[in-house]
């Protein structure tokens, strides 16, 4: 990818951030900011405590989900509640494949070792994030718990230590993935610090002899895509200041790839 850019294909329509994202956001339970004298970043409670805290994980796969298996079809009436909430389940419920891309003809697909079933009809809404404008209470009941936080089965790699040569590796893999249309979750941490500790989903990336830009959705913001950036000299990750990080430097592994994690 030295020197081009790469968008996310998915055999129809490029992946639309304000098309298939969530309109809601995942909240913090904190509020952060940075103290002047020690430029660390430092954190007080929310009060009141917000009612939707902890679900990166959940939205981040359930985005993805979205983004494989369901098909938006808005010139047809939009369903009621039950309808809605059985055709959300059937799109979480399906299986995580590491590797998929669709075909134009929205059915079965391949990549790599990747097969998927045709597409769960979503009539009345042109996309996730309309979608998700009317039924906010249900996506949240249903897209899943904050337990997948602490327990997705690739958090135990966050306490090894993260080489120049594992992060460089992790670029270039990530990278790869996007060429081939897949959309990898990956895990952003500083530990032990746990200044972050959190999920992006990666849609495209642009890259250059020195950098690679990686476009990412970050369900705590609902507003525009945040940029994880790739140095090549250092192979090292960073991200910007956000409203829940200080921005800096960051260390990266893809989740939901593979039985380990």
């Amino acid at each position: 990818m030295k020197g081009e850019g790469a968008r996310v294909r998915s055999g129809g329509p490029a992946f639309d951030f304000h098309r298939d994202t969530f309109a809601f956001a995942n909240e913090t339970k904190w509020s952060y900011s940075v103290d002047p004298v020690t430029g660390r970043q430092v954190s007080t409670p929310r009060v009141p405590e917000p009612d939707y805290t902890l679900h990166c994980f959940a939205m981040v796969r359930a985005t993805r989900q979205f983004w494989l298996h369901a098909l938006f079809e808005p010139s047809r009436p939009a369903p009621d509640e039950a309808t809605g909430r059985r055709l959300i389940r059937e799109v979480v419920s399906r299986s995580m494949p590491a590797i998929c891309s669709r075909r134009p003809d929205q059915s079965n697909a391949t990549a790599g070792d990747c097969k998927l079933p045709t597409r769960v009809v979503i009539p009345g809404y042109a996309g996730l994030r309309e979608f998700s404008t009317t039924w906010e209470t249900l996506l949240k009941a249903e897209c899943g718990g904050a337990w997948r936080s602490y327990f997705q089965r690739g958090n135990w790699r966050m306490v090894l230590p993260f080489t120049r040569g594992h992060q460089q590796a992790e670029a270039a893999r990530l990278a790869s993935q996007l060429q081939l249309g897949a959309l990898p979750i990956v895990h952003v941490v500083r530990f032990p610090q746990l200044t972050i500790n959190h999920t992006l989903l990666a849609v495209g990336a642009t890259g250059t002899p020195d950098a690679i830009e990686f476009h990412t959705c970050d369900p705590n913001v609902t507003e525009h895509p945040v940029t994880l950036s790739y140095d090549r000299a250092t192979r090292t990750f960073t991200l910007p200041p956000l409203h829940y990080f200080a921005g800096g430097r960051v260390d990266v592994y893809e989740i939901y790839r593979g039985w380990i994690y």
